[in-house]
């Protein structure tokens, strides 16, 4: 029987796809940045035909921008775009919390709660792009109790597509969620009480909404080779 922990090696395309995903969700590649085909290749050491799949991947969960005789770059959501993402996940995420208190066991709320102590230490250390990565992981397991994986799915796309919103609007000092926020949802959680459960998420999210500024700077282009020296990373 194999190991269920075992995870198969990853094609050359995927793991540079996970890379560029991670890279993208923890903000070091924001929105607006170019991505040059000839020096993705190059930092991955890999043809612009194999970069060029990838960036159609990415492409195809409107985390990238295909432009015509512009090459790609990182997806720029719209103001109005912004604010339906977090609608969406407001909407998706609240209607799903029945089924999450009715199979919701000690174990998950463990794991939760490492995850907000992992996400406090990072923010503690100012690691920006860790805390991210650790707010959206705290969402996607909190649906995932629920066992609905075609929900958990779309609440995985969402909070990737969110990071790009929060990049891209989210005030200088707000990196992702607010980690205090999380705590009062695993207690409410642990409680059993539904309407207050409901009603803590959807001002968690409409706090998010209040606090985007709808102002950014400009974008440079980073230096890929030292982006990806250490390799490709699964997200």
């Amino acid at each position: 029987m194999k190991n269920p922990r075992h995870k198969a090696p990853q094609s050359g395309d995927e793991a540079i796809y996970q890379a560029l995903l991670r890279a993208i969700v923890e903000h070091q590649l924001v929105p607006g940045c170019r991505l040059p085909e000839e020096a993705l290749a190059e930092a991955f050491g890999v043809s612009r035909t194999g970069i060029r799949n990838v960036l159609q991947r990415l492409a195809a969960v409107q985390l990238v921008v295909l432009l015509p005789r512009r090459g790609a770059q990182v997806a720029m959501p719209s103001q109005e775009e912004a604010r339906d993402i977090f609608r969406t996940r407001a909407l998706l995420e609240v209607a799903n919390l029945p089924q999450v208190l009715a199979h919701c066991q000690p174990p998950h709320l463990a794991a939760l709660g490492e995850l907000a102590q992992q996400e406090r230490h990072a923010r503690g250390r100012g690691d920006g792009p860790v805390a991210i990565r650790l707010s959206a992981e705290f969402h996607i397991q909190l649906q995932a109790i629920s066992g609905n994986q075609v929900l958990t799915g779309m609440v995985t796309r969402l909070c990737q597509r969110s990071s790009l919103v929060i990049a891209a609007w989210g005030a200088p000092w707000r990196q992702g969620c607010r980690c205090d926020d999380h705590q009062s949802l695993i207690a409410l959680l642990r409680g059993g009480d539904l309407q207050r459960l409901s009603d803590a998420l959807t001002h968690h999210f409409d706090t998010i909404v209040a606090s985007l500024c709808f102002e950014r700077g400009g974008v440079t282009l980073p230096d890929f080779t030292r982006l990806f020296a250490a390799g490709p990373r699964e997200l």
